[in-house]
């Protein structure tokens, strides 16, 4: 058993990590709810957002041809992949889980794969394994805007228009609840509109149902409008897709943090009984100590009277 004093301690050092972790949960727990907010807000924009597109492109004529982000290609040669994690760690499974759903997308692949990481961990991780990373985007605000998206998207368009990316993937974590977050990978390009891809409306909106379609006289034209409104939604999903994550990892951090707190507070009840246990231990041998002490003594004392009246006797 440890003495005392290493138990003391060991006492100190987990009340003080208690306390970090203690401090990081509630800071976790304020920008949890300003994150959680946020990602809940957007939802039904971007809901309106795609009834919105499936709208406009309903509207083209049988001889015009889609718009290009609209385009399925012939054949898929490179697949693009966005992958948002978080740039630090101390956060439960949240940045494993949705590295662990990219790699396992990418195991399916039967073609090349590039990757645009969207935070340290996710870009660490991959260069560890030796993918092909094209691109990076560390260090998001806390509180990132569609403006922080924007080079991201530009990115995505422009290699699916020139042909660097024949499909383009979207790995991120999708926020539920508090407790719960899921990880998933959607595709982003090309958008799938019609009714032979009706379950492309799933990828985009959970929990869709089909409804009828109104017809709307639009000017300057669909096509015009196409041009600004399909790039316009590729920032918004990644926009969503960018909340969802900040979401679900502080979602994540305050619960890893809550769980240590918690059991940091258990290991200092265990060692508090164990220091107890063993100071009593200590004060038990000191006891017996002193009462050894105090017998010997009396024996000795025994022994010199028995001595001087055997001399006396003589």
């Amino acid at each position: 058993m440890a003495s005392t004093r290493e138990l003391r301690r060991r006492i100190r050092s987990v009340k003080n990590i208690s306390q970090v972790t203690k401090a990081m949960q509630m800071v976790a727990a304020s920008k949890m709810r300003r994150a959680q907010e946020r990602a809940l807000a957007t939802r039904p924009y971007s809901e309106r957002a795609w009834h919105v597109l499936t709208n406009l492109a309903s509207q083209r004529e049988e001889t015009e041809e889609l718009h290009p982000l609209l385009r399925r290609p012939a054949q898929i040669r490179t697949i693009g992949m966005i992958l948002i994690t978080g740039d630090r760690g101390l956060c439960g499974g949240y940045n494993h889980n949705v590295i662990q759903a990219a790699i396992e997308s990418m195991a399916e692949s039967k073609v090349p794969v590039k990757l645009i990481t969207v935070g340290r961990k996710g870009r660490e991780a991959m260069l560890r394994l030796g993918r092909d990373i094209v691109a990076e985007f560390p260090g998001l605000p806390d509180q990132p805007s569609v403006t922080d998206v924007i080079p991201l998207a530009r990115l995505v368009v422009d290699g699916f228009r020139q042909g660097t990316f024949d499909l383009v993937r979207l790995a991120y974590t999708d926020f539920i609840n508090t407790l719960v977050q899921k990880p998933v990978v959607r595709r982003l390009l090309p958008v799938l509109i019609g009714a032979v891809e009706e379950e492309a409306m799933y990828e985009y909106i959970p929990g869709y149902e089909p409804e009828a379609v109104a017809e709307y006289i639009y000017e300057p034209d669909p096509h015009t409008i196409l041009d600004t409104v399909v790039p316009r939604f590729i920032e918004l999903r990644l926009y969503q897709a960018v909340l969802e994550s900040v979401a679900s990892e502080h979602s994540a951090r305050m619960v890893s943090m809550q769980n240590a707190t918690n059991n940091a507070l258990e290991l200092i009840d265990e060692l508090t009984l164990t220091y107890n246990r063993a100071r009593q231990q200590d004060i038990t041998s000191e006891m017996l100590d002193i009462a050894g002490g105090a017998e010997a003594l009396r024996q000795a004392r025994e022994r010199q009277a028995q001595e001087r009246s055997a001399q006396g006797y003589r």
